[in-house]
């Protein structure tokens, strides 16, 4: 099994960050306690602008979730069909030749789904074995790769697809003063990214699929995921996230590799899930890691901030394309998410 081709694309909006800081500024300034804290957690949230869905002016009028969910599947649908489209391209895999396609996305629904919307728009096979994804949230990056490995196990010959969609922007609660609110109106943006999962009969030089592993911490459901009203999407971002980090990761890949007779010294790159400046301060600090280790991270982070299930993809495409390892090089791709939970990769290049 391999990952034959990953690839991204994103909304036509991007604003740096200090436009889109002053936007919120303009429509909370007066309904805040204290309307610097804006100012004081942007300093610490490390990203330098973000890709939005619609225009600054669509979320000042944007009252109800209908609104929300009709951009969702608009713009959805629009970018998951490029960064599908760059996938495939860079697998040499024709759309009606892939067999299974897994689209993941927290930040919207759709029925029919977003995989069966495509269908039709990229000439992908009616015959096509479609598992749409919701509620993993920001672990499902690196678990939709499972899924797919999984597939293609049992189908060798065959050729899945993960598609990751996240409009984070459009889950935006103009009403909702909460801190975990005002952090995830400055952290999280959108984006769509696919990756390509071959079977081992499948000519492929991309990184081979050596191992994954779920892990799921008892009692932990309140610490990261949505709250659901006639208003939409309400984040769930408890204090605990980067605690729960650097309490359970390391734990969980070091029990990992020795499965496969392994330790952290035989990694050799680390492709995680971008989280937030706290999430991966904890990350570099359970592994023992430099944010030398976490630079492509670091970077994705800077540039588009954190977007759910597409930033770990982001950074695989980073990795991939510009940080490629030498050939038998081992990494480990990772990201944890709603559940709470962790999952895990362990590629060889």
């Amino acid at each position: 099994m391999r990952i034959a081709g990953v690839g991204s694309a994103f909304p036509k909006h991007y604003y740096e960050q200090e436009a889109l800081v002053g936007a919120l500024k303009n429509d909370w300034r007066h309904r805040l306690p204290n309307p610097d804290i804006l100012d004081r957690l942007d300093d610490s949230m490390k990203v330098d602008g973000r890709y939005t869905a619609r225009t600054i002016d669509f979320y000042e009028n944007m009252t109800t979730f209908g609104q929300a969910n009709d951009a969702w599947i608009e713009v959805g649908l629009e970018i998951g069909e490029k960064a599908l489209c760059r996938a495939l391209v860079g697998a040499g895999i024709e759309p009606r030749d892939l067999s299974a396609i897994f689209v993941t996305s927290v930040t919207g629904i759709a029925a029919p789904s977003l995989d069966a919307r495509l269908v039709n728009r990229m000439g992908l096979s009616p015959n096509i074995k479609r598992i749409p994804i919701f509620g993993l949230g920001c672990v499902a990056g690196a678990a939709g790769i499972s899924r797919a490995a999984d597939y293609v196990r049992g189908y060798p010959d065959q050729a899945a697809a993960l598609l990751s969609i996240e409009l984070c922007s459009l889950t935006l609660q103009r009403d909702d003063l909460s801190m975990a609110h005002l952090i995830s109106a400055l952290l999280f943006g959108d984006g769509a990214a696919a990756t390509v999962v071959c079977g081992s009969e499948v000519d492929s030089n991309g990184p081979e699929i050596l191992a994954t592993k779920s892990t799921l911490y008892p009692n932990s459901e309140r610490v990261m995921g949505w709250d659901i009203s006639e208003k939409g999407f309400r984040i769930v971002l408890s204090p605990e996230v980067p605690d729960t980090v650097l309490k359970h990761l390391g734990n969980d890949v070091d029990e990992f590799l020795a499965e496969q007779q392994l330790s952290r010294a035989d990694i050799g790159s680390w492709i995680m899930h971008t989280g937030g400046p706290k999430v991966l301060e904890a990350t570099a600090a359970s592994l023992g890691l430099t944010a030398k280790d976490l630079e492509a991270s670091w970077e994705c982070l800077r540039k588009v901030g954190n977007i759910s299930s597409t930033s770990v993809l982001l950074v695989l495409e980073d990795v991939y394309r510009r940080r490629r390892p030498a050939p038998g090089t081992l990494s480990i791709l990772a990201a944890m998410g709603p559940g709470f939970c962790s999952e895990l990769v362990l590629l060889r290049w």
